[in-house]
């Protein structure tokens, strides 16, 4: 795998299109599946032990990091490729597993016990990255998207949701519906980081589960794993714009970068609470968007205000006066700054309506550039669509699936960790030195 000196941390772009036998033995050597394999083991027994779970688990790795499109294939390129064979400890090509083994293996690794370590080894990687790479997961987003998967019929009941239809409509700005889309199976929710599209927390859940319902949990997962403090903003789309959503963040100390559903009908303009006294009438609109009125003329004139920080110890927003901070003149002026250069200053309290008064107020430079970083985590949901087939529907059976999705997200962090620790190729104006990064993940854990 070849990275240029201009690529970006995370280079996706360079991922190869067959991986060499050398990156598939640095994907396998990059997960700490240890816990994962010894529990596996223990299950087993005493039982037949021709496929060691080694073994076994090496194919689920291999199909997922080759792309293939099922055990099928990565089984006939281990009949043809010896030393791939090798890299999972099959001696010979008799001792090759046959396509039930390992669907019956990736039935087991459903079971609660082994998808509960498959998401301990998942947060292992996660804290790996977060430690080496200090901008990891400060500037997040969140998704979900349909996925396709197959019912079991002798698969035996269980906690797992099964597979069910699910549907998702998608609306114009007047309200009417334009797409509709259409699928049975799953939904995959996602935390991503913005800036190195790097999955930090993930669930698999039914498609009636609403995406609200699954982020709080999903943003103590990635809180857990990185360092404290280090989730700062939360984009998503209009599906997590709620009153619960809101709280939730706010209590965990996360801005959320969420656009506001527009429900008033009527009075656009309302005034703003506690501030009856101020020399101007003050109003917002539904984004919570702060407006003086300068009366002084024969028709009163609506003005946006300057926002000029969030006052975290205070639990305000403040603004100052839009003449104040321009170079233009205003007829209230004087009635509203009485002579202070610095001009009026109004405080919004945000427990009025945390939904419509968030840190980061919707009309700002800042809230419109990292609302844009929504479309990093649908890059992401395209890689495991087309690089390693989440959404094929190759897989029948709740156990099976929800086996497979974790498999492959631990095969995304094994590329990322790939990607992040790999070397660089020197330029034609002298070599590239390794960075901290560079540094720090091949020499403690590849």
């Amino acid at each position: 795998m070849e990275i240029p000196s201009t690529a970006p941390l995370f280079a996706w772009r360079c991922l190869e299109d067959n991986a060499s036998l050398q990156t598939l033995r640095a994907v396998l050597m990059s997960i700490p599946d240890e816990p994962l394999l010894q529990a596996l083991r223990e299950h087993r027994g005493r039982g037949r032990n021709e496929y060691p779970v080694e073994t076994l688990w090496g194919v689920v790795v291999l199909t997922i990091a080759l792309r293939h499109t099922g055990f099928e294939a990565c089984l006939a390129d281990l009949h043809r490729n010896e030393g791939m064979r090798l890299l999972i400890g099959i001696r010979s090509e008799g001792d090759v597993p046959k396509p039930w083994n390992v669907s019956r293996f990736l039935k087991t690794l459903g079971g609660q016990r082994f998808l509960a370590l498959s998401q301990e080894v998942f947060g292992a990687m996660v804290q790996r990255l977060g430690e080496a790479v200090p901008s990891l997961g400060v500037e997040t987003a969140g998704d979900s998207m349909g996925v396709s998967a197959r019912r079991d019929r002798k698969e035996t009941a269980s906690e797992l949701p099964q597979p069910t239809g699910g549907r998702k409509e998608y609306t114009d700005a007047e309200g009417r519906v334009t797409k509709v889309v259409e699928w049975f199976g799953y939904k995959l929710h996602q935390v991503v980081d913005v800036s190195h599209e790097v999955a930090l927390a993930y669930k698999v859940t039914s498609t009636k589960e609403g995406d609200g319902e699954t982020l709080p949990e999903l943003l103590d997962s990635a809180r857990s794993r990185l360092p404290e403090g280090r989730l700062k903003t939360l984009a998503y789309d209009l599906a997590a714009d709620s009153e619960p959503f809101h709280a939730a963040l706010a209590e965990r100390g996360i801005s959320p970068v969420v656009k506001i559903r527009e429900l008033w009908k009527t009075d656009r303009d309302r005034p703003l609470p506690g501030h009856d006294q101020a020399p101007v009438s003050l109003t917002y609109d539904e984004a919570g968007t702060v407006y003086c009125w300068d009366d002084s003329g024969p028709q009163p004139v609506r003005r946006r205000m300057t926002y000029f920080g969030h006052e975290a110890s205070r639990g305000t927003l403040k603004y100052r006066c839009p003449a104040a901070t321009a170079e233009w003149r205003c007829g209230c002026e004087h009635k509203c700054n009485q002579g202070r250069i610095y001009g009026l200053t109004v405080r919004v309290k945000r427990e009025i309506d945390l939904r419509r008064f968030p840190p980061i107020p919707r009309a700002t430079k800042t809230f419109e550039r990292l609302y844009k970083g929504r479309t990093a985590v649908e890059r992401v949901n395209g890689r495991m669509r087309l690089f390693w087939g989440v959404d094929d529907g190759n897989i029948s059976g709740a156990a099976r699936f929800h086996a497979y999705v974790g498999a492959m997200m631990l095969v995304h962090l094994a590329f990322a960790t790939l990607l992040a620790a790999g070397s660089r190729t020197p330029g034609t104006l002298g070599s590239m030195r390794l960075g901290p990064v560079q540094k720090a993940l091949p020499a403690s854990h590849l």
